[in-house]
């Protein structure tokens, strides 16, 4: 009797946008944590009425001079983002959504040196090499009916793999700070340029992305005339500007953010000697259909 023709099973079928194309995307977004940068310090975007993936972003960071004297300029940063796409794979019998949940984590380093523009020395331009290291991590659970089954490469770096990026560049900033006491003021324009370049990463993917930006900062502190721990309670009021003009631009379906702050810093003198001043700030960030708000902590030292 003639043989009966029998249907292999199905591979399963990846349905879902380029892999490659998101992860040079995700290494773009990493690009914004590799910035120094006040007003994406923390960024949280969730679009429930269009479906769009979710990303909550945060950064810590801070730089100083050591003196007027020798100005070496030291600055660093550490912060990561949560970014949360969703693909669709296929048996050919049955559809399943594969979300992904891909943290990147990345941190950053930056040596300068303060050349002064004026005789008192408070208006300076500082060059500074920055470099970077970031990975990027998926850390999705694939459906129990795709377990066992043979995956390409994409899925495989979907289900469990990961990109290690590092990243080469500077920054030349011009900084005015002028000074009467007790009155603060401090004015920054900054350009950065550093390039990310995947390693070492898994064989399905690879990435690059050119994080390149202008940011300008402003900060005005003032006595309110109240004492706090002994020493002068202070208003801060703060603006941040950036503008993003590399791998960044519109990949969040804006290229500029503005963020305007208001808080109060106390001063910690006379109880404590690890740190001078504390500040808490208010924060609220808008840019091209995107809003929202934040509350900030820092520390002077």
């Amino acid at each position: 009797m003639p043989a009966a023709a029998q249907t292999a099973p199905a591979e399963p079928v990846f349905t879902g946008p380029d892999v490659q194309k998101r992860a040079n995307g995700v290494l773009a977004l990493l690009s914004f944590t590799v910035t120094p940068d006040l007003t994406a310090s923390s960024l949280g975007i969730r679009n429930g009425a269009t479906g769009n993936p979710a990303l909550n972003m945060t950064q810590l960071g801070g730089g100083f001079t050591l003196s007027q004297s020798f100005p070496l300029y030291l600055e660093g940063a550490i912060g990561g983002s949560r970014y949360d796409p969703t693909f669709i794979v296929s048996d050919g019998q049955e559809q399943r959504a594969l979300p992904t949940r891909w943290t990147n984590v990345a941190a950053t380093g930056g040596i300068g040196w303060d050349f002064p523009l004026n005789e008192s020395k408070n208006l300076v331009i500082r060059p500074i090499f920055n470099f970077s290291l970031g990975e990027v991590l998926s850390d999705a659970t694939a459906a129990q009916f795709l377990v066992n089954r043979h995956f390409d490469k994409n899925v495989q770096f979907i289900k469990d793999g990961s990109l290690n990026a590092y990243g080469l560049g500077g920054s030349l900033m011009l900084g005015w700070y002028p000074r009467k006491e007790p009155y603060e003021f401090d004015l920054e324009l900054r350009y950065t340029d550093i390039y990310l370049q995947s390693f070492g990463s898994s064989s399905g993917v690879r990435g690059e992305a050119n994080a390149e930006s202008t940011n300008l900062y402003a900060r005005w502190r003032a006595p309110t005339g109240l004492l706090v721990l002994h020493r002068p309670l202070r208003y801060v009021l703060e603006l941040s500007h950036s503008t993003y003009i590399g791998s960044q631009a519109d990949i969040l379906g804006f290229n500029h953010l503005t963020s305007l702050g208001a808080g109060l810093e106390i001063d910690t003198g006379a109880v404590t000697k690890l740190f001078s001043r504390f500040r808490i700030v208010a924060r609220y960030a808008f840019g091209k259909d995107i809003s929202g708000a934040s509350l900030g902590l820092a520390l002077s030292f």
